[in-house]
């Protein structure tokens, strides 16, 4: 007798009906589950913020996952009362033999709980900086700029200073200017102030700062700082910048860099310094 005559003297038709449950419940529950978690986020939607709606998907789909397993063990004469006293122990010594992976887990609870950052939030993390995939139990996932992934541990941003760059709706691009002594500082300021006000990415409201903020070693000292809409960020960086150097030079402002004096034996007497003339190329004295 091969190996089929025998298995097909076991397929009595409780057997039968029971594998036809088994698919059903499966292959169908599955899929529903899905659609089901779909349905109650986009319910939802107006009332849960991005994370909430993936960690509402995911506790959804997970726990139908763990109900449908258990049917199917249930269904198959399986003793749950042992299954999930040994699942208890392996949980309990796996606890112990990774507590890193434990306290990632607790620290991706208050990380949940606080609120420090969303998905879609523009982060940074020590020298990391990009935008939040998602937060999960134990660890964030990030997109940096040049489109890598980064995965941070929980417990390292728990224990890092975070800096949410996106958090609140504006933000205030700060330019540290230098111009020369000779300049006229009330000048150069009000020539910094149309610029900023002529800028479509600056804002009115919170009104711009421009002010002159002390004497520096080679310049007078300069502070701009302008209020944009987070959005905005790369547009004002990029019209801005060129902006301020375009008017300085048609207003003949000169933007100083530093100077250094060379001296050689006693410290009044400077080293002298010759320009020389190339000779001719065709060798001529």
């Amino acid at each position: 007798m091969d190996w089929w005559t025998e298995y097909k003297t076991h397929l009595t038709p409780d057997t039968i009906e029971l594998l036809i449950r088994l698919v059903i419940l499966v292959a169908g529950g599955i899929p529903l589950l899905s659609l089901l978690s779909n349905f109650v986020v986009r319910v939802l939607r107006q009332r849960l913020t991005p994370q909430q709606a993936m960690l509402t998907r995911k506790a959804i789909f997970y726990s139908g996952i763990t109900l449908i397993v258990v049917t199917v063990l249930h269904e198959l004469h399986f003793d749950l009362t042992a299954f999930l006293g040994a699942a208890g122990i392996v949980g309990v010594a796996v606890g112990f033999a990774s507590q890193t992976s434990l306290s990632n887990l607790i620290s991706g609870l208050f990380l949940i709980g606080e609120r420090p950052f969303q998905v879609g939030d523009l982060i940074k993390v020590n020298e990391t900086t990009g935008l939040v995939l998602s937060i999960d139990l134990l660890s964030v996932k990030l997109r940096t700029f040049d489109n890598r992934f980064v995965r941070i541990p929980n417990e390292t941003i728990i224990k890092t200073e975070v800096v949410n760059v996106t958090r609140f709706p504006i933000r205030r691009m700060e330019i540290n200017l230098g111009v020369a002594y000779k300049e006229d500082i009330r000048r150069v300021v009000a020539i910094l102030r149309e610029i900023v006000d002529r800028n479509p990415y600056c804002l009115d409201e919170p009104e711009p700062i421009i002010a002159f903020t002390g004497f520096g070693e080679s310049q007078l000292d300069i502070f701009v700082g302008a209020w944009f809409s987070k959005d905005d960020f790369l547009n004002l960086r990029d019209t801005l910048l060129p902006e301020i150097k375009e008017r300085f030079d048609a207003e003949g402002i000169e933007i100083p860099f530093p100077h250094r004096s060379l001296y050689v034996g006693e410290v009044t007497k400077p080293l002298p310094v010759m320009m020389m003339t190339p000779p001719p190329a065709d060798g001529t004295p």
